[in-house]
């Protein structure tokens, strides 16, 4: 959760909008799925430890279903384990830096229409969620309240 919550204040900070456990249509889980002002995905995977990285096989499979992808860590972790292909964000739960932006490798245009459509109804659920609940939800720039 330390390393999850810098890395939603950078991207916040940076313009994204974030959901935190996004499934995908694979069935896996993505940590942190990023929309950006220009509409494109990003996903973070939350690496803990050196045997975090090390047992995690999947990750892969997850630039299937973004432009661009991430691993973040915390301070405890050598940056050097994780692939040069791949961005890689350093958190220490106050904040965190972008210390290597990750390639571009766009998405096919019907992977990002269904990945869309479960942003939407994920962030729409999550919202509804939210004011049950009882908890105040600030608008967006631009959104009427």
């Amino acid at each position: 959760m330390l390393v999850r919550r810098g890395v939603q204040r950078l991207l916040t900070e940076m313009g994204a909008h974030v959901l935190p456990e996004l499934s995908l249509a694979t069935g896996r889980r993505a940590d942190l799925v990023a929309l950006t002002r220009k509409g494109d995905i990003w996903i973070i995977e939350v690496k803990s430890s050196i045997e975090d990285f090390r047992v995690d096989r999947k990750w892969p499979d997850y630039r299937l279903h973004c432009d661009r992808f991430f691993f973040a860590t915390h301070p405890g972790v050598p940056a050097e384990i994780f692939p040069e292909e791949c961005g890689f964000i350093l958190s220490d739960g106050y904040g965190a830096e972008m210390l290597r932006d990750a390639p571009e490798h766009r998405i096919a245009a019907a992977t990002r229409k269904a990945l869309m459509l479960r942003i939407a109804r994920a962030g729409a659920a999550r919202l509804l969620a939210a004011e049950l609940a009882g908890v105040s939800v600030p608008a967006l720039d631009g959104e009427s309240e």
